[in-house]
């Protein structure tokens, strides 16, 4: 190979400017950079950080909080931390750094990733004001307005607010603390203190400090995913162990793990019930047949009657042709009158057998809440219906065995 005048290699200078021209300049530090270095030293002053270039950084101990006091003390030569640059180097001066301030910028930028996922996050309450709970979550301090609290009750702020007023308007007067100033012995916002919360990130703004929560929302969002999750599993069929979460009217609702579903008035009971208030109340442990799954309205049909025998299945077991019963007058019409003997369980007392002698229509000798004595004519479960006689058992010389 020749080579040039002067043992010069072209390629090579070629090559080296390449070189040359691929490094980056070194930007100096600013205020605000989050850096990456190694510990060098670490004591009681401060720690000591090689952060590269040649460069080197001072974390004061009050820039060391979020670490505590073992993770401090423990801290070895060679260890990476992450730091915030408070004061980048001058002259002679080491930048002045913070773990700290590093740890909240962090929570910041992933406060923001929350936001834009719509992801929960976990959260700590650190105190209350007239407003709301103050949280910290990813290491920056935030606010859940007392509209989006679910855990605080909303009249421990009630309380508290009254509290205020009475001590404000005292004039002197001593006031008693909190908990004894309470009749009730309720909770007050010291019970709170400390507690983890499921929040949403409804807000961030950086440049204001500002980071805004609700527990409201997870809450929502967490139990609607049960509910989807939940829908999918049940069968029609099964039998689940729920709680009445409300009574209305209509039926009541109970909560199988994830998700509320009706128990309607008609699935209550066999017998007839005026109100579900007679059988359940809010708070009752319950076990429910499910009845219908409507997956794309997400509803769920529930019944407690049918984890019961059907009254007419078992009819033969507690009446039979010829007994004299006990029954209620429930309805009139021109060919007879219906007779109530059990629950849901109704007969058929023809216009032919309510007296021995002819009469226009049944009012003429009952009419509907009247207690009457019956004699059962036939049973016919498979069709659920029963002939009764009035008249029968009245001339019945042993009606008053039966019943």
């Amino acid at each position: 190979m020749t080579s040039q005048p002067g043992g010069a290699d072209p390629n090579q200078d070629m090559n080296m400017a390449e070189l040359l021209d691929s490094v980056e300049d070194i930007k100096p530090l600013r205020r605000g950079d989050i850096v990456e270095g190694m510990v060098m030293r670490a004591d009681p002053d401060g720690i000591l950080v090689n952060i590269g270039h040649k460069a080197e950084g001072i974390v004061p101990p009050r820039e060391t909080r979020t670490l505590g006091d073992d993770a401090y003390r423990n801290m070895q030569v060679g260890d990476q931390i992450v730091a915030y640059v408070i004061r980048p180097e001058s002259g002679e001066s080491a930048a002045i750094l913070s773990i700290d301030r590093a740890v909240g910028e962090r929570g910041w930028k992933t406060l923001e990733t929350l936001l834009e996922a719509g992801e929960t996050v976990n959260g700590r309450i650190l105190g209350f004001n007239r407003g709301g709970a103050i949280v910290e979550v990813e290491s920056v301090q935030g606010f859940v307005p007392m509209s989006q609290l679910v855990t605080v009750p909303r009249d421990v702020f009630s309380a508290a607010r009254q509290e205020s007023e009475e001590e404000a308007s005292s004039e002197g007067d001593s006031v008693p603390e909190p908990e004894e100033s309470r009749e009730s012995g309720g909770p007050t916002f010291d019970d709170f203190v400390g507690e983890e919360l499921k929040l949403k990130v409804l807000e961030v703004n950086r440049p204001r400090n500002r980071a805004i929560f609700s527990e409201r929302q997870a809450a929502r969002e967490r139990r609607e995913a049960e509910k989807a999750k939940l829908i999918q599993e049940l069968q029609v069929g099964e039998v689940r162990t729920g709680r009445v979460t409300g009574v209305s009217n209509f039926g009541a609702f109970v909560d199988l793990g994830g998700a509320d579903g009706l128990v309607h008035i008609s699935e209550m009971s066999w017998d007839n019930i005026r109100s579900p208030s007679d059988l359940v109340k809010v708070g009752d442990e319950v076990k429910v047949y499910v009845l219908k799954v409507d997956a794309e309205n997400r509803k769920i049909a529930l019944s407690l009657r049918r984890l019961e025998p059907e009254p007419w299945d078992t009819i033969h077991e507690r009446f039979h042709v010829d007994d004299v019963v006990n029954g209620v007058v429930t309805k009139l019409t021109n060919f007879g009158a219906f007779a109530r003997i059990e629950g849901s369980v109704e007969g058929l007392i023809h216009i032919s057998e309510l007296a021995n002698r002819r009469i226009a229509h049944p009012r003429d000798v009952v009419q509907e809440g009247d207690e009457v004595r019956l004699k059962i004519l036939r049973i016919e479960p498979e069709r659920r219906r029963m002939g009764l006689s009035l008249r029968q058992a009245e001339d019945d010389p042993y009606a008053g065995l039966y019943g």
